[in-house]
């Protein structure tokens, strides 16, 4: 129902309620029953658009819940977004709290190289890529001794430096200390 309809209805209930003691006479019989009639007809009108408007009224409720509903769909959507990230920068947070004062070094180092490569242009890319495979070396060399594995097994297994390339993984693992480890 359209709220065109129910005014339409209304101002002719209105105009059917009001016209006849001013267009009918009194003396005329059937003047007299059209008038009734035009009464009836106006007391139709209205009761009909009263019950168009509470049919547009609940379509408008309805809508309205609708609408709130979605809202409160969006909000409750919002709230646990924000609840999820808050959640994984709390891990983040303490996951660097727990871990070593080197291991945060090491990886401020890290990012320092990157942005600092970033930054500067004339800078190779090979240059990254080596820091990079030599982060990633670090990495498991430094896994390799919370694990307590020694520092030849560090040199024979992770460097790969077997027999007479032995002192070449030593000078490597030492500058891979130096580079990283902050001694």
């Amino acid at each position: 129902m359209s709220l065109l309809k129910v005014s339409t209805l209304t101002i002719s209930g209105l105009t059917l309620w009001l016209a006849p003691p001013f267009i009918f006479s009194r003396k005329i019989p059937l003047h007299n029953f059209m008038q009734g009639v035009a009464l009836l007809s106006g007391f139709a009108c209205c009761f009909e658009a009263r019950r168009c408007a509470l049919k547009v009224a609940k379509e408008l409720e309805f809508e309205a819940m609708k609408d709130a509903a979605v809202a409160a769909d969006l909000v409750d959507e919002i709230s646990t977004s924000v609840y999820v990230s808050e959640q994984q920068r709390r891990k983040e947070a303490e996951a660097i709290i727990a871990s070593s004062e080197t291991e945060v070094e090491a990886a401020r180092e890290a990012l320092e190289a990157i942005y600092t490569n970033d930054l500067q242009p004339e800078i190779s890319a090979t240059t990254s890529e080596n820091d990079a495979k030599e982060l990633e070396l670090w990495w498991k060399v430094e896994a390799a001794q919370v694990e307590g594995k020694t520092a030849t097994w560090i040199i024979e297994n992770l460097l790969g430096k077997k027999g007479r390339k032995f002192a070449e993984g030593k000078v490597q693992l030492a500058e891979l200390m130096k580079k990283f480890g902050g001694a």
